[in-house]
């Protein structure tokens, strides 16, 4: 046989979309813990959505593409009046869950925001139960909805604890649009064989990179890419529901796969086999691990490896505010993922480039006690040069213990400390925040400021009555559960 043909004996699906297929398609949801914090999360990600809604920049991007559609048993967008098909559905769900930066994260090997695959599940789980309702079948439910945040949080969480796709320049949110693929395809009904072809799909697409996070050239697209990807986790999943066939050796084949194509320059070494070739590599088997571990952004719409720097800021901030002309210089101490990814020096063009600047984010609650999403804003900074002022005093210090206990499995901390030095000579206590109030060792605490954070939200574009009728919903778990998705979707239609 000639040495210039190809092998064209077709493989088994790579083992990882099996692995991810079955965990989708036969794993059930037990843990309370996880259903809980799941509940928790829908009510904090809907709220993110709903104050969205207050920022033109973010409600320029809504609505159906031409204008007038309609669209039989369209899934509605919550806190306006769009229905739309759910691919766009989809696409503006996540846009306002992303757009303020304020909802939960997961930081490992790759970081991310697994409740962003809310913005696929309601959508096909609003429209699919319309749907099912008009021939008298039973809507999903609600308990339907968690399920599948779980499953989503656990396929985006658990390939991002080993395996560092920012590292080879890709963006986090591939790992949206896989996992909204999954669950997506599972709330359509899929079988294995659809399952697989789904997720194949969704690794041979091209990948986002990740520029738009970083200097010079962070802009608002980290925003709305998330919502981007949900979107796309959609159209592959209804794609694939049409029986169209799968890419087997997506993953793994030589040349022409997606490791060797997109995963092949990183240096991480848990990123290869034994035998040398490259893979991903996994610590962990799906289950609900994720999402009872998730953080919530609670007190800050802030990058959350600044989380903890925050919250430092804002308690010397007393200290500090009335001698802001006095400081010689702050240091900030650190962990290498926060430099790596939000310590930036020079101007700041942007809202998006401001809420990822770990000295920017810092600087607002020392000067002013607090960081809300108005802060970022370009009238705001050009009203309070103290701002650039104070990141210009600003040292930045790894410490190899917080980047060490960052990645520990029983630990996960996202610590920083912060300390003012004076011209005079004196200075403030050394703060340091190993936790963020959003992390699952401070849920007690925790919990109650999230509620309370999701009250306001509504209160942004609800009347008293229809707030106090969805927040008394979403605290019952059992009634929340067995609530059909269409009627709890009702209540966020203007």
């Amino acid at each position: 046989m000639s040495a210039n043909v190809d092998l064209n004996n077709r493989p088994d699906y790579d083992r990882v979309l099996q692995d991810i297929a079955d965990y989708v398609l036969t794993f059930r949801v037990e843990s309370s813990e996880a259903l809980t914090t799941a509940r928790n999360c829908l009510i904090d990600t809907m709220g993110c959505g709903l104050l969205a809604l207050r920022f033109p920049e973010c409600t320029k991007h809504l609505g159906p593409l031409v204008d007038g559609t309609v669209v039989p048993f369209g899934a509605r967008v919550p806190g306006t009046s769009y229905r739309l098909d759910p691919v766009k559905a989809a696409w503006d769900i996540g846009c306002i869950i992303r757009w303020l930066d304020f909802n939960d994260t997961w930081l490992a090997a790759e970081w991310g925001h697994p409740s962003d695959n809310l913005g696929a599940i309601l959508a096909v789980a609003d429209h699919l139960s319309q749907k099912r309702v008009a021939i008298a079948e039973p809507p999903l439910t609600m308990r339907d909805v968690l399920d599948a945040m779980i499953m989503a949080h656990e396929i985006q969480g658990v390939i991002a604890l080993e395996n560092s796709f920012n590292r080879v320049g890709l963006d986090h949110v591939i790992l949206v649009k896989v996992a909204s693929t999954a669950v997506s395809a599972r709330l359509m009904g899929a079988n294995r064989e659809q399952m697989l072809s789904a997720l194949s799909h969704a690794f041979a697409d091209g990948q986002a990179l990740r520029t738009y996070r970083h200097a010079p050239n962070a802009g608002s697209r980290k925003s709305w890419a998330a919502g981007d990807a949900a979107s796309r986790g959609v159209r592959l999943a209804d794609i694939a529901m049409r029986g169209e066939m799968g890419i087997p050796g997506v993953l793994s084949a030589k040349q022409w796969g997606f490791y060797d194509v997109s995963f092949s320059h990183t240096n991480n070494d848990l990123a290869l086999k034994a035998e040398g070739k490259r893979a991903f590599s996994f610590s962990r088997p799906f289950g609900s691990y994720v999402m009872e571990n998730v953080l919530f952004k609670i007190s800050f719409p802030a990058e959350f490896h600044a989380q903890t720097a925050c919250e430092a800021a804002v308690m010397l901030h007393p200290q500090v505010r009335n001698r802001l002309h006095e400081i010689d210089r702050i240091v900030i101490t650190t962990h290498e993922s926060a430099i790596r990814i939000i310590s930036k020096v020079g101007p700041l063009a942007n809202a998006a480039d401001r809420d990822h600047c770990l000295q920017y984010m810092t600087a607002v609650p020392l000067a002013f006690g607090d960081l809300v999403a108005e802060h970022y804003e370009d009238d705001f900074h050009k009203a309070h040069p103290i701002i650039d002022v104070l990141r210009e005093k600003m040292v930045i210090v790894e410490d190899p213990r917080f980047s060490r206990e960052y990645l520990e499995p029983d630990k996960r901390s996202i610590a920083n400390a912060v300390q003012v030095f004076f011209k005079d000579g004196s200075s403030t206590d050394n703060v340091l925040v190993e936790y963020p109030l959003g992390h699952r060792r401070r849920r007690a605490e925790g919990i109650p400021l999230l509620e309370d954070k999701f009250k306001a939200n509504l209160a942004t574009r609800y009347v008293r009555q229809r707030c106090d009728e969805i927040f008394a919903l979403c605290e019952d778990q059992a009634r929340l559960e067995a609530t059909a998705v269409n009627r709890f979707i009702d209540l966020f239609v203007i």
